[in-house]
């Protein structure tokens, strides 16, 4: 299990200080449990007041920052933990399933989430202040990391627009590019340059996820994705592997099950037409696949399901 760490945890008292600040700016502005939208765009802020069961969803490429509790994130068999000492990246969609592990009541669990555009993270490492990293490997599109003042500064400084908001216009993106140097820059900070680099092995392999999500219904050639990413088959897998913890297989296969959960849950369809719907031409082996992600039949997990939905699935 891969966590903030004991020493990250201790916490010094100016990083503490601006916590306290940016849980009660989340309270204020996320008054009940859920996930809510604010009026800037790519910010959201989560409130769970209870520890809760597990969430499958795929989180698109994100910052988490916890203000207050603590959660688990599961990538393929990897389990990654963290609370208010660290932050979280993903820099590419990634099927995920979390879970609020330390919240009740008096102390809420309560979340900043900030999407991440590639595309303006690619405007700015062009800048001569951000030198290539040295490091070229291939590693994981997610990953955790001790938050420090700047950083926390910098994401306070956003969520505080939202106390004037005639002024996100103008401030939010300054505010935002200034959360993306502070991420560069930090000691994962190759990984974000390696995905907004145009023709850089982890830019095709976001490629190749996209064009996955975009396939999911269809049989998977890898020989055919290869092609449309101009990788080799071989150098392909291993690298798809390498950032997102599964094959490009396995990765299907989450996007298959996790729409079919949907699609049983949001639109009432049985599973065999579910199933159908998404790619899986045999029943039974819809079944057996869904039970070995979900813990249940489809029809035992949707129905503890209806008991108990959230309002939007989320990884922070």
């Amino acid at each position: 299990m891969k966590t903030s760490g004991d020493k990250a945890r201790q916490v010094d008292g100016e990083v503490l200080r601006r916590q306290l600040e940016l849980a009660a700016l989340i309270e204020r502005f996320s008054v009940k449990d859920g996930v809510h939208a604010t009026a800037i765009d790519a910010v959201n802020l989560i409130r769970v007041s209870q520890p809760f069961e597990r969430i499958y969803a795929v989180q698109k490429p994100a910052l988490c920052v916890i203000a207050q509790g603590r959660k688990q994130v599961m990538l393929a068999d990897e389990l990654y933990e963290y609370d208010a000492a660290s932050f979280l990246v993903v820099t590419v969609d990634l099927p995920i399933v979390g879970k609020v592990i330390q919240a009740s009541e008096e102390r809420p669990y309560l979340c900043f989430a900030l999407d991440l555009d590639p595309a303006e993270i690619g405007a700015l490492i062009t800048e001569p202040a951000l030198p290539t990293p040295s490091s070229q490997r291939d590693e994981r599109g997610l990953f955790l990391s001790q938050i420090g003042v700047p950083l926390i500064d910098a994401v306070l400084r956003l969520l505080r627009l939202l106390e004037t908001p005639q002024d996100i216009p103008i401030l939010a993106p300054l505010a935002m590019r200034e959360i993306l140097y502070r991420l560069l820059k930090s000691e994962h900070g190759g990984r974000l340059h390696q995905i907004a680099l145009a023709g850089s092995q982890a830019q095709r392999v976001a490629k190749a996820i996209h064009w996955v999500k975009s396939n999911y219904a269809q049989p998977l050639r890898i020989e055919t994705m290869a092609r449309e990413v101009h990788m080799s088959p071989s150098a392909l897998h291993h690298q798809f592997k390498a950032v997102t913890a599964m094959s490009p297989l396995q990765y299907q296969k989450q996007l298959r099950l996790q729409e079919a959960r949907r699609l049983m849950l949001g639109e009432v369809l049985d599973a065999a037409t579910a199933g159908y719907r998404v790619g899986y031409e045999s029943p039974t082996q819809f079944s057996r696949e869904y039970s070995r992600l979900f813990g249940a039949p489809p029809s035992r997990d949707v129905a503890r399901r209806r008991e108990r939905i959230p309002a939007k699935p989320h990884l922070a």
